[in-house]
């Protein structure tokens, strides 16, 4: 990405604090629970490490990968499971842990599959959340910034596989988007 491509929204330090905040919500709303992570792969394995530092309790962690974009920008509407749970969630105090709700198309399905699985609780924590382009309402419990209909960058969040490893979340404007 050329430097005249980016904008940066949110700096590692804004990012940081904003976790940290996040991180004692759940802490104490979970307080004396079980809790599993379920982390939603890709875009939000940076958010989840980060996420489960600053909780100060003990959980557990699983992985569940989506894909609804492929390499493009818009969401095709399709999710398609990549990588399922390793472990049942039955009778568990659940939060899963995703990087953005754009449609709420691929959260909701999502939750109606983890629903169909028995956990005793099921919340959501969603690094940003983009409402300008929902199409389906979907419970955000944990939230750490509402954004404009932008394509981000960043912190774990790709365009085409690639700039997932910036430490900041920034704007790219490809010529795609208006």
């Amino acid at each position: 990405m050329e430097p005249s491509e980016i904008r940066w929204l949110f700096t590692p330090e804004q990012i940081a604090a904003r976790v940290r905040e996040l991180g004692a919500s759940i802490s104490a709303d979970y307080a004396g629970k079980e809790l599993v992570i379920v982390c939603v792969l890709k875009g939000s394995f940076v958010f989840a490490a980060d996420l489960i530092r600053a909780i100060e309790l003990p959980l557990g962690i699983d992985f569940l990968g989506l894909q609804s974009y492929g390499d493009g920008v818009e969401s095709s509407g399709v999710v398609r499971i990549t990588l399922d749970l390793a472990r049942p969630i039955a009778d568990c105090d659940v939060l899963i842990v995703e990087d953005i709700v754009d449609t709420g198309l691929t959260l909701s399905y999502l939750i109606e599959q983890l629903k169909a699985r028995g956990p005793r609780s099921l919340k959501v924590c969603s690094l940003l959340h983009k409402p300008a382009r929902l199409i389906r309402a979907v419970p955000i419990d944990y939230l750490g910034f509402t954004i404009e209909d932008v394509f981000v960058v960043g912190y774990g969040l790709d365009h085409a596989q690639q700039h997932r490893n910036l430490s900041g979340i920034a704007v790219i404007d490809d010529g795609t988007r208006g």
